[in-house]
């Protein structure tokens, strides 16, 4: 549960949400704090899960623009649901899963020093869900990725996007 408000310091109309929101407009003209209740949520500053993503676990974020380093509000978001079980994700150097290949059950915190892999293109996420960084140690933009094959990353939306870190969302985000 996420609530979520137009205003900075939990202020002005809210809309608390339980699950997927495509379009936070539907809702509210804005959204500048939320309150992340229960679970694990991913954030975008466009509607339908485009644009940058944001992951908010439990807690208060009264300006979310700021602390989250966010260029724009929040206008869409997805709930991560719990996984239990164990982590798989193959990840290749190139598109439709060709080049070099790893699977990974654990985090990676640099794909190049780790696997001697310059970049990762492609992925199929065989079990739970990952959080994939641009930058080695889990830094910069990043991406949500649920199980299911994605044969070209630099099309989701960030064309320039190289990914280099990969971490599970465990039990523990929770």
């Amino acid at each position: 549960i996420v609530i979520f408000y137009e205003d900075k310091n939990f202020q002005g109309r809210s809309y608390e949400c339980m699950g997927d929101c495509p379009d936070m407009s539907s809702y509210l003209s804005r959204c500048h704090s939320c309150r992340v209740e229960r679970g694990c949520f991913m954030m975008y500053d466009h509607t339908n899960f485009m644009g940058n993503q944001y992951f908010m676990r439990r807690g208060e974020y009264s300006d979310s623009m700021s602390m989250m380093g966010m260029s724009n509000c929040i206008r869409s978001c997805r709930m991560i649901p719990m996984h239990r079980g164990s982590y798989r994700l193959r990840i290749y150097e190139r598109e439709n899963m060709s080049g070099q290949m790893t699977e990974l059950m654990d985090d990676c915190d640099n794909i190049m020093d780790r696997h001697r892999m310059s970049s990762c293109m492609s992925c199929n996420v065989m079990e739970g869900n990952w959080l994939m960084y641009e930058q080695p140690h889990y830094r910069g933009r990043m991406m949500y990725m649920r199980p299911g094959e994605y044969r070209n990353l630099s099309n989701m939306g960030h064309s320039s996007m190289r990914f280099m870190s990969m971490k599970r969302i465990t039990d523990s985000c929770y």
